[in-house]
């Protein structure tokens, strides 16, 4: 059982928390651009606040998933 739970968690689970944590990085990151590039108009501005608020909720519940996956794993593995 702890095997197959570390090979899941290690193998599937932590790359695509990963990938997610990316994507999540670069529409923080565009909204940053789009912001910024949009000084002067409202909507590429509330646009990018969109974006960075929508890439930071996405990083901080990446890190939330990695830990929970975490408190499983060392609380059903025990490792």
């Amino acid at each position: 059982m702890e095997d197959i739970i570390n090979v899941v968690a290690n193998e599937i689970l932590n790359p695509l928390i990963l990938l997610m944590f990316a994507v999540a990085s670069l529409s923080f990151l565009w909204g940053l651009f789009k912001y910024v590039k949009g000084a002067y108009s409202d909507q590429d501005q509330d646009q990018g606040k969109s974006n960075i608020i929508w890439g930071i909720v996405g990083m901080v519940i990446m890190i939330s998933v990695y830990g929970i996956i975490n408190l499983i794993r060392t609380t059903i593995a025990g490792q």
